[in-house]
């Protein structure tokens, strides 16, 4: 109440003082000033300004627009924008008669805590507004040294930028650049290039050690967005890690979760923290590491609910010492509510046992986790590097192709491979001494009429006594004895190899470590007000943070993943080696299919591509999915840049390209092998950016959605192995044909390692509740022209269309893989576009724009 007295006195007064200097009879602009309310942050009324720069006319001293008097916040009310908690401000500003109309604003905040500005809406007359889509932390200025700039949200191309703002656009990006040198603090806002340097820690000692990824032929790698913070005293080269558990790596501000995200993450991570830095919680499991000593002990004791008391005496200690205390809060809410129950995974949700099945064990191939693997084989037998031919024979298969040759299929197209062999067989010795039991695999399958995929042979191998030579042995299907359970033990070893291979190359390599480059140079090169930025900014949410904190807890020297995958410390050090040959055109869908066999080019479909055979769940949809964002694409792209000329001559999107390539993908520069399209038309423009939208989109998606529901149940998808498949004869022999699921259990991960890997996947596979998904805008004024939001509408229609041929896919029942013998429907590239956040959690649907999680 005597705030409000306040502020009716001191508008009083400005009003008479106005009155006095002349100002109420200049021209007037009343607007509305949107704040998030955050907990724990100051009232920005009390201490904010706000001046306007003018589009048309330009300050002869300064150069940049003529600047108007500041202006201050009025009447704060508590509003609602899409269901968030805001307040919106009144304020008014007196120009002069010639100032024309805003095109930029200068916010200060002289304040002693930052405020999240979510939006700026003018009047500048009855029928016409000017609006700027913030979205951004505002700091003191006593950090910042400088104002907060915003442009309104008309697009201009470099060329076509008013003269009052050129100066300024320049201006913005030069800050956003940085020079490089110093520890970031949170408050700046500046976009620099770092290598992988951040990933060991060895002031632990040795074995916490590990090489900096980036800059070198030996490890070619993307960059990360730098942080400047100290090297270690060890080595001069890494960064130091200043806790144990670091949630505060510097991420620019505005590409941080927002509050409201950070807070539910938190809370959504709570298991896999409990689980992870208190080896102490070991004693959950009855004081030892202990196996699953049965199929339903596991499914009882993961999905069924119990409750048992773990935050007590050292363990409390550690967490502690550890942790904020308002970690220490959630995790004890959490657990005394249900500490170690997790969802029943779709996978066995209908059959318990339909996940062992080999029709399961292909489909999955075609419409789960890793479903841009599978390839046509187009000779027999495979060869590997170095020439070297693999062991299985047209006699191990032959059986089983329906009356064809080996060779008569290979021409057929109708034998696929899932290739586990090369990239790991280079590392298995070393990936072996860490105490794992990991063989490189190659597996065959038939394409049958019914266009499921039958395995027909598994090739597993060790690395052999003499320099280059191998060991290999060869599994073929069975139904029946200790054939059939041996064969189950060879398809565990080849979804152990899919597993790693899918978390650390198909997930985090190509679509987080591969956008996060892309994320830096638009900022650095593109101004807010280029089009082309207003294209990409939504598919960029949130990516750095996620990103930064899956460097600190999770691929980190003992991180999460180094805990649970196989490959263990070189984990990213093999994902370097697999960047090695990574090229950027052929991300795009319809080039991956080409050049893995499964499509062939036809001029009269859509895509340019048709594939092979129908039934193939993930590359069916995904061509939906990229002809509605490659249309969308296209028509912004030609609306902007009429000819191939003004494309050549946008120094912004040539100065972003070069970055892209020279610095942020720097390591795969040599475009010998053809990584980059130039950049030289609208065309090469379209396909660049709408390859770039379905990486940070519906690829993500695809690979990271449906985590839980099939890796859920972790016989599915084991992440490592602890034993080897038994020799005949052996005395280990002799115990797995005593009980072969005993063998199998004690082959598998150990229960504290495979509830560390349930609680991770849980988190990764659930959207939040601020998701904003393909099709959707978190504003609807994210530009002013009516062109192009008639456009992006367009955009959302195709998209619903995608979502009604998918539901009409998935109830054709002579479509056998697009639910299978586990009757897990495909949703993973089912758009959603109708969730506006009320459907959140593991709900195996939806493409989010970004690589948000």
């Amino acid at each position: 109440m005597l705030q409000d007295c306040w502020d009716n006195l001191r508008q009083k007064i400005v009003h008479h003082l106005n009155l006095l200097a002349g100002y109420e009879t200049q021209p007037v602009i009343r607007g509305e000033v949107v704040v998030y309310r955050t907990s724990g942050r100051s009232n920005p009324a009390k201490s904010t300004a706000i001046s306007l720069y003018s589009i048309t006319r330009t300050d002869e001293n300064t150069g940049f627009g003529k600047l108007s008097r500041e202006a201050s916040l009025r009447n704060g009310k508590k509003t609602k924008h899409d269901g968030v908690e805001t307040t919106t401000y009144g304020i008014v500003f007196y120009l002069e008669e010639d100032f024309g109309t805003p095109g930029a604003m200068a916010v200060k905040n002289r304040g002693r805590r930052e405020f999240l500005l979510k939006s700026v809406t003018l009047e500048v007359s009855e029928n016409r507004s000017v609006h700027f889509d913030c979205n951004s932390w505002v700091y003191p200025i006593i950090k910042t040294n400088a104002d907060r700039l915003f442009f309104a949200n008309t697009s201009y191309l470099p060329s076509q930028t008013p003269a009052a703002l050129q100066s300024l656009r320049q201006e913005e990006l030069a800050n956003l650049r940085g020079n490089g040198r110093g520890e970031r603090k949170e408050w700046e806002r500046i976009y620099d290039y770092d290598r992988y340097n951040d990933l060991g820690d060895p002031e632990k000692g040795h074995h916490h050690e590990r090489p900096i990824l980036g800059g070198t032929r030996s490890y070619p790698y993307p960059r990360r967005c730098r942080t400047g913070r100290p090297l270690s005293t060890q080595d001069r080269a890494t960064e130091t890690r200043k806790k144990v558990i670091n949630l505060d790596f510097y991420v620019p501000p505005d590409d941080r979760f927002s509050p409201v995200k950070l807070s539910e993450f938190i809370s959504n991570s709570i298991r896999a923290i409990v689980h992870f830095v208190i080896p102490e919680v070991k004693s959950v499991f009855e004081g030892s590491i202990r196996n699953f000593e049965s199929f339903g002990q596991m499914r009882k004791d993961l999905y069924s609910s119990h409750r048992r008391s773990i935050l007590e005496g050292v363990v409390m200690e550690k967490l502690k010492a550890l942790l904020p205390e308002a970690f220490i809060k959630e995790v004890v809410r959490v657990v005394k509510e249900n500490p170690l129950k997790f969802p029943i995974p779709e996978v066995i949700a209908t059959d318990e046992n339909a996940w062992m099945s080999d029709e399961e064990f292909g489909r999955e191939m075609l419409a789960g986790l890793n479903p841009a693997v599978i390839r046509c084989l187009e000779r027999f037998p495979p060869v590997g590097r170095g020439g070297k031919v693999s062991s299985i024979k047209a006699s191990h298969i032959e059986r089983n192709l329906e009356g064809l040759s080996a060779d008569r299929a290979v021409e057929s197209r109708r034998i696929f491979i899932l290739d586990h062999h090369d990239y790991i067989m280079q590392y298995l010795r070393r990936i072996n001494e860490q105490g794992v039991c990991i063989y490189a695999s190659r597996t065959l399958l038939f394409l049958r009429h019914d266009q499921t995929l039958k395995p027909l042979a598994i090739e597993l191998s060790l690395p052999g006594d003499g320099k280059g030579g191998e060991i290999n042995r060869v599994f073929l299907p069975a139904s029946q004895g200790s054939e059939r359970a041996l064969w189950q033990l060879a398809k565990t070893h080849v979804a152990v190899n899919d597993s790693g291979h899918h978390q650390l190359i198909s997930h985090w390599l190509h679509t987080h470590a591969a956008v996060e480059p892309f994320i830096i140079a638009t900022r650095r090169q593109l101004s807010a007000m280029h089009p082309i930025y207003k294209l990409l900014d939504p598919h960029f949410k949130d990516t750095m943070h996620i990103n930064s904190l899956a460097r600190s807890v999770l691929l980190n020297a003992g991180g999460i993943l180094e805990m649970t995958m196989f490959p263990g410390k070189f984990a990213l050090e093999m994902s370097s080696a697999i960047y090695r040959n990574w090229r950027f055109r052929e991300q795009a869908l319809p080039l991956d299919l080409l050049k893995r066999g499964i499509a062939v080019e036809d001029p009269g479909e859509p895509s340019g591509v048709r594939l092979r055979f129908e039934d193939y769940p993930y590359a069916v949809d995904g061509l939906d999915v990229w002809v509605a964002i490659e249309t969308w694409v296209t028509n912004y792209c030609a609306y902007f840049y009429p000819n191939d000329r003004s494309v050549a001559s946008d120094d912004e999107i040539q100065s972003w390209w070069h970055e892209v390539r020279t610095v942020g993908h720097g390591d795969r520069r040599d475009d010998e092998d053809g990584c980059w399209l130039p950049l030289d038309s609208v065309a090469n423009l379209s396909q660049t950016l709408t390859t770039l939208i379905w990486i940070a989109s519906a690829l993500h998606a695809a690979v990271n959605f449906g985590q839980f529901a099939y890796a859920g149940y972790p016989p599915n998808r084991p992440t490592r192995c602890r034993k080897f498949i038994p020799l005949e004869g052996t005395p280990e022999f002799a115990e797995f044909l005593r009980d072969p699921d005993k063998y199998y259990l004690e082959m598998v991960p150990d229960r504290f390692t495979t509830t560390l890997g349930l609680a991770l996947i849980e988190v990764l596979s659930g959207h939040t509740a601020e998701e904003v998904y393909l099709g959707q805008r978190a504003s609807s004024e994210w530009t002013d022209d009516a062109n192009v939001l008639h456009m992006f509408q367009q955009f959302g229609d195709d998209l619903r269309k995608v979502e009604k041929r998918i539901e009409e896919r998935n109830g054709n029942r002579g479509l056998k893989n697009r639910s299978g013998p586990a009757q897990v429907p495909y949703t993973l590239l089912y758009p959603d576009t109708s969730n506006l956040g009320a459907d959140k959690g593991v709900t195996g649907r939806g493409i989010p724009n970004s690589v948000s999680i």
